[in-house]
């Protein structure tokens, strides 16, 4: 399962950890990404891996159970 937003397609990004005595080494930022049963515009009802950010926005509309 990859983590990547289905909506926006924000993806992981790669960057250094500096340490106090500026060592450098690899690190990843992740998006905040939720797993929400969503309604798509044909009216199915389907999982979603989707960020914050969208959600926020109203990008996707929460189905009711």
């Amino acid at each position: 399962m990859s983590r990547v937003c289905e909506i926006c397609g924000k993806r992981p990004h790669t960057g250094h950890k500096i340490s106090h005595s500026a060592k450098r080494s690899g690190r990843w930022w992740y998006p905040n990404l939720q797993r929400v049963r969503a309604k798509l515009p044909n009216g199915q009802v389907r999982r979603l891996r989707v960020c914050t950010r969208c959600i926020k926005a109203g990008k996707v509309q929460k189905a009711v159970r």
